[in-house]
C-alpha cells in the first residue's frame, strides 16, 4: 500500500492516521438540533413552506405570465380598465391601467412586465424607456403618469438608482442612446438622437419612470382570490359569525317558507308565519337553529369570496348536495323528518380534500342544505 493510505487491521477496521495526517483538524458530525415544534403532515407531504419571494424567481416565463394576470386582477379595483398589449410592436406597453375611456389618450399608467432571468439592468431597461419617448413623441399615445418595471427579481441596484434620480437616469439614458437604443426601438428604422425628438426628450418628464420591487406586486397579489392556490398558507382564522337580524331578509324568503312548509307537513295543521310556528316550541327552537346556521353559511361565503378562486364556494356547495341528495329524494314520515335528515347527513359530509374543508364547520354544512333550498335545489315537501 502506499504511504496515503489508511492502516486496515487483522479485523477489518480502519484504523486512525497518524497525527501527521492533520486529523487534529477534523470532527465529528453533530446530529441536527431536535425541532421545538410539533411536525405536521403538510410538511411530512410538502416539505417546509416556500416564501413567495423565492418562489416566483425560479418561475418560467409562462408561469410568470400567469402570474402577472393574477397579480392584475388586483389592479382593476383602482382602474376604470386595466388591459394586456397584446400587439406585434408592444411599442414599450405591456399592462396598462386606464382612468378613464379615454384610454390611451386619457390618463394611464403603465406596468412593464417582463419575464427577466436576472434584476433589470439598465442595458435592458434603456430599449424600453426609448419606445415609451419615441412612440409617444410621434402622437401614438399620451405619455403615461407612471411607469413601472416589474420583474420576478426587480431592478437592479443601479438601475433603480437612476429610477429615483431623475436627472440622472435622463443623463445616462441619453449618453447610451446611440450604441445601446436608436437601433432597439423599431426593426424599420434607427432612430436618432436629433431635431425635434432631441427637444422632446430633453424635456420630457422622467420622473414618471418607476422601479417595483418584488415584495410589492406579492402584496399586491395577496388581495386577490389566487394567492392561497399559489403561494398556500391557507385562509386566515374566521371572525366570528354575528346572531342572525331578528327580521327576516329578503335573501331567506324561499329556505323560511319551504321550512314553514315542512313544519306544517309535520303538524298537519296550517303554518304560514313566524308567528303561527310559536304554538310548536320545538318546531320553532329547530327554525332559529336552522337560521343561525343559515347565516353561518353566508358568512362563509362572504368570507371567502375575496380569498379563494371564483366557484370555490359554489364547489363547496356541490359537494354537500351530492352527499345529501340521495338522502332528500329518499322517504320520509314527513317534511320535518326530511329536513332533519338531510342536514344530519350534511353534517357528515366528509371534506378534508376540498380547500374549504378546514373551514367549513357543522354549523356551515348544515346552513348550505338551506342555501341549497334557496336556489330550488333541495325540496323538503312533495
Amino acid at each position: 500500500m502506499s504511504g496515503d493510505s489508511d492502516t486496515v487491521t487483522a479485523s477489518g477496521d480502519t484504523a486512525a492516521p497518524s497525527t501527521d495526517g492533520a486529523i487534529a483538524d477534523f470532527a465529528e458530525v453533530a446530529p441536527p438540533l431536535p425541532s421545538s415544534t410539533m411536525l405536521s403532515s403538510t410538511q411530512v407531504q410538502s416539505g417546509p413552506p416556500i416564501e413567495p419571494l423565492v418562489r416566483i424567481v425560479t418561475y418560467d416565463p409562462a408561469q410568470w405570465e400567469a402570474f402577472v394576470d393574477e397579480w392584475v386582477s388586483s389592479l382593476k379595483m383602482k382602474y376604470h380598465k386595466v388591459l394586456r398589449y397584446t400587439g406585434a410592436n408592444d411599442r414599450g406597453i405591456d399592462v396598462a391601467g386606464f382612468e378613464d375611456k379615454d384610454y390611451l389618450r386619457g390618463v394611464w399608467d403603465n406596468y412593464q412586465c417582463k419575464h427577466y432571468r436576472d434584476a433589470i439592468p439598465p442595458g435592458t431597461a434603456w430599449p424600453e424607456i426609448g419606445k415609451m419617448l419615441w412612440h409617444s413623441f410621434r402622437g401614438e399615445f399620451a405619455p403615461p403618469r407612471a411607469y413601472f418595471f416589474v420583474a420576478p427579481r426587480g431592478t437592479g441596484t443601479t438601475l433603480t438608482q437612476y429610477l429615483t434620480n431623475a436627472p440622472a437616469l435622463k443623463a445616462a439614458l441619453i449618453e447610451a442612446w446611440p450604441k445601446s437604443v436608436a437601433d432597439k426601438i423599431t426593426s424599420t428604422q434607427i432612430v436618432k438622437l436629433e431635431g425635434k425628438f432631441a427637444e422632446y426628450v430633453d424635456a420630457f418628464d422622467y420622473s414618471i419612470f418607476q422601479p417595483m420591487s418584488p415584495r410589492q406586486v406579492i402584496e399586491q397579489h395577496r388581495d386577490t382570490p389566487y394567492f392561497i392556490a399559489r403561494f398556500g398558507g391557507g385562509l386566515p382564522p374566521r371572525p366570528i359569525v354575528a346572531a342572525p337580524p331578528s327580521e327576516l331578509a329578503d335573501h331567506e324568503s324561499v329556505y323560511v317558507a319551504r321550512l314553514l312548509a315542512a313544519y306544517a307537513d309535520h303538524t298537519k295543521a296550517s303554518v304560514p308565519d313566524l308567528a303561527t310556528l310559536r304554538a310548536w316550541r320545538p318546531l320553532e327552537d329547530h327554525f332559529k337553529r336552522q337560521r343561525e346556521c343559515f347565516y353561518h353559511a353566508e358568512a362563509l361565503r362572504v368570507f371567502v369570496r375575496d380569498k379563494v378562486e371564483p366557484g370555490t364556494f359554489e364547489g363547496l356547495q356541490d359537494e354537500i348536495y351530492h352527499g345529501v341528495a340521495d338522502t332528500a329524494d329518499g322517504d320520509h314520515a314527513d317534511g320535518f323528518e326530511r329536513v332533519k335528515a338531510v342536514t344530519q347527513a350534511a353534517q357528515d359530509v366528509p371534506l378534508a380534500a376540498h380547500p374549504l374543508g378546514a373551514s367549513a364547520l357543522v354549523k356551515d354544512k348544515r346552513g348550505i342544505c338551506h342555501q341549497l333550498a334557496n336556489e330550488d335545489r333541495l325540496k323538503w315537501t312533495k
